[in-house]
């Protein structure tokens, strides 16, 4: 399954310096004025797993290939942008089309980068928040008042209400609704139903920068320039900086997390790979990742946890050691699942 996540944010907070960093390479406009960004650019980007690495050196495998995420670098959010400001509409559309939120707040001082007010990232956390709420209540009355609602169930008319007088109440929808609620109102494509992820954009000698606090906390600028450096040097950098890890590898966890994803690995001399699947997904399901056949004909999936497949040096002597499982269509696949599935014909 594809994982897309949403760069939003007002203008020059840093948003397609972020962007540039994730994709390691300079792709969006960077510049020091409002809208450089207008057309959202689109890139992939590889998931951080040092469990590849390892698994293809234990089967020679010819391939890496890792799990990817899509980030998108849209436009910049201003005030007004629900009746039309800035890009408006066409900003909203684009956000729309993700599974994640990702916001990025500026939290830096730097008189060279044009800042409409003070640096006050709760204050422009607040703004595009409510822009969001706006936009959903649009769309919430628009169903509201419609005659269309008056033919669906009671249940979905209830849960209508809900949405506009939480709305009203500058509430989002994601604290509003759940569970089956949702279900019933998913085809609006509430803005503010979505996931969201809040990205503090520092300057470079930000303590914050050297603590794995519950804040991910990144400087764009310093993210750029490991971006360009070798894997050694980028290291050695960090090193240098005191960071522990990478704010963009937190980043690409935070989304896994907040979307509730997990990865289970196949190896074997052709490929080592990644495959990205919901938590709490059965085997006939997650064997359909690979193939949609195989979910129909699965039989049994041959499972062993990453750290006993490493221990063992692969399957023989993880088999000969009792760590390999034979599991069933009601087995719930885990993060680091080494598997083989056994398909019929």
């Amino acid at each position: 399954m594809s994982l897309k996540v949403g760069i939003v944010g007002l203008p020059n907070v840093g948003k397609s310096t972020l962007f540039n960093a994730l994709l390691k390479r300079q792709q969006a406009l960077v510049a020091n004025y409002p809208f450089a960004t207008i057309e959202p650019n689109v890139g992939i980007v590889e998931v951080p797993d040092v469990r590849l690495k390892v698994l293809s050196q234990i089967s020679n495998s010819q391939k890496v290939v890792p799990a990817t995420v899509e980030f998108v670098d849209i436009a910049g959010l201003v005030a007004g942008a629900a009746t039309g400001a800035g890009l408006g509409n066409k900003f909203l559309t684009h956000i729309r089309e993700v599974d994640v939120i990702l916001q990025v707040l500026r939290d830096f001082s730097d008189s060279e980068i044009v800042k409409e007010g003070s640096v006050d990232p709760k204050s422009d956390y607040e703004v595009i928040e409510t822009e969001l709420i706006l936009k959903d209540l649009e769309t919430v009355e628009k169903l509201k008042n419609s005659k269309t609602l008056k033919l669906e169930g009671e249940k979905k008319r209830g849960v209508v209400e809900k949405l506009w007088e939480g709305l009203n109440k500058n509430m989002p929808a994601r604290s509003l609704v759940g569970g089956e609620e949702s279900d019933l109102v998913k085809d609006l494509c509430l803005l503010t139903a979505k996931p969201e992820i809040r990205v503090f954009n520092v300057g470079e000698s930000d303590p914050r920068l050297k603590q794995n606090g519950d804040e991910l906390v990144i400087s764009a600028k310093i993210e750029s320039e490991i971006a360009s450096l070798s894997e050694a040097d980028g290291k050695m950098f960090m090193d240098e900086m005191g960071i522990k890890e990478s704010g963009l590898n937190r980043l690409i966890k935070d989304a896994y997390k907040t979307l509730g994803l997990i990865s289970f690995l196949t190896t074997g001399e052709m490929e080592t790979k990644a495959w990205t699947i919901r938590a709490g997904t059965k085997a006939p399901q997650a064997a359909g990742v690979i193939h949609t056949d195989f979910e129909k004909k699965f039989i049994k999936a041959k499972v062993c946890d990453y750290g006993e497949f490493v221990a063992s040096n692969g399957w023989k002597v993880a088999a000969e050691k009792g760590k390999v499982r034979m599991e069933g269509k009601e087995y719930e696949m885990k993060d680091g699942d080494v598997v083989e599935f056994m398909i019929g014909s």
